[in-house]
């Protein structure tokens, strides 16, 4: 499977006749492959803009474009457009087309063979974590805004291209659903390996999602290009650092994944079990709750003793309803708003297809805070002492091109 391949920007400039200024000025960047860099800054300064002229579904005014050392300004861009993935805001999936025709249409065009596409229509809807079976035949309007998006995501990766474009793709969806789809994407680039140039107004999924983030000021002018961690502790001037926000330091929970921190075991019962045999397993714990899983092994209820004691014989009137989950890939700031929106004190941790895992509690998270938060301190403090060193040498040579010995005054 082809892996990402290295984009390089030369003076991209677009002007639109009427208008005296440039609506992106002179851009040049160099995106390595296989990484994801996050182009973020206000309304209107160009980022979408700069995103489309990669793919040149708006022309460059002038400038330059190479992808893998190919310049790929003056070919046929309909072929280009073939061979780089996009995803838009609200999936723009063809509403008369089935999700398996969507996701077949660029593959067709390319023509592979129908065994090929039909092979690979299956894999893709797999591969974000929808069943082929119950998804093939489905229409657009019958899927929720998630399932659209991964929908979307599928199909652009379908004829499996080396980059892939995202313009605010998770912007028209909830909370909730939108960390869900955050955390895929970051699951499969751990298996994919493409290069990824995603455009977004919201900084903290920049930090999220980002290997390099792009900050752009009006005509895409780049303030600063670096990794989120550098940007969050080393903003270049007051526009980055009003970009950053308050709050530095807990954005970097956006930082650290699920996976970096302890997952514990967790006893479990299905909907299918008894009464009785719920019982006898929390008698065999030493705690006194358990998750009740649903009978595709995801998270329903937490179970408490006392609610089995009030069940009157039927677990479906037992319990607290799983608020949220979190997968492995989820930020550690993901995981701390789902513990408290949570009664538990803990949230439980899913797989591809939302099945448990373990769970995380707010212990665990709060110590991984501490930690952060100590390390920040202790940098700090370095950073302090490498400044005296480096203004203390300059004192000394000053006061000796002055005619004395340091600490001596006329």
């Amino acid at each position: 499977m082809p892996e990402g391949a290295a984009i390089v920007l030369e003076n991209l400039t677009k002007r639109y006749p009427g208008h005296p200024e440039s609506a992106v000025d002179s851009v040049s960047m160099e995106i390595k492959a296989g990484e994801t860099v996050i182009l973020v800054g206000p309304s209107g300064c160009g980022k979408s803009t700069t995103l489309k002229m990669i793919n040149r579904l708006i022309e460059p005014t002038s400038g330059r474009i190479r992808i893998n050392d190919e310049d790929v300004t003056d070919i046929d861009p309909v072929k280009l457009r073939r061979k780089i993935g996009y995803a838009i805001q609200s999936s723009g999936l063809f509403p008369h087309m089935t999700v398996a025709e969507n996701i077949a249409l660029v593959p067709k065009m390319v023509g592979w063979s129908k065994a090929r596409v039909k092979d690979r229509v299956e894999e893709m809807l797999d591969l974000v974590g929808l069943d082929p079976r119950e998804f093939h035949g489905r229409y657009p309007r019958q899927l929720s805004g998630g399932q659209q998006q991964r929908v979307g995501v599928a199909r652009a990766l379908a004829a499996d291209p080396p980059v892939l474009l995202m313009d605010e793709p998770f912007g028209a969806v909830d909370p909730i659903t939108r960390d869900h789809l955050q955390d895929e994407l970051i699951r499969l680039q751990h298996e994919l390996h493409k290069t990824i140039v995603f455009v977004t107004h919201d900084f903290d999924e920049a930090i999220k999602l980002g290997d390099r983030i792009a900050v752009l000021r009006e005509r895409s002018h780049i303030a600063q290009f670096d990794t989120p961690e550098a940007i969050l502790t080393n903003p270049v001037d007051d526009f980055v650092s009003g970009f950053v926000g308050a709050g530095a330091a807990l954005k970097r929970l956006n930082l650290t994944r699920v996976r970096d921190v302890g997952i514990a075991d967790f006893p479990t019962a299905s909907v299918d079990d008894t009464l009785q045999s719920v019982f006898d397993r929390l008698r065999g714990t030493n705690t006194n709750e358990l998750l009740l899983l649903d009978r595709r092994g995801r998270p329903y209820k937490w179970l408490r003793r006392g609610d089995l004691m009030r069940a009157k014989g039927s677990l479906a009137r037992a319990g607290t309803m799983v608020q949220d989950t979190v997968t492995m890939d989820a930020t550690l700031r993901d995981a701390l708003e789902a513990v408290l929106l949570d009664s538990s004190g803990r949230v439980a941790v899913t797989g591809r297809r939302g099945d448990f895992i373990g769970v995380v509690d707010m212990e665990t998270l709060m110590n991984s805070v501490h930690e952060m938060l100590e390390a920040d301190r202790l940098n700090a403090i370095e950073h302090h002492h490498d400044l005296e060193e480096t203004r203390a040498p300059q004192t000394r040579s000053e006061q000796e091109d002055a005619g004395g010995e340091p600490g001596e005054r006329a």
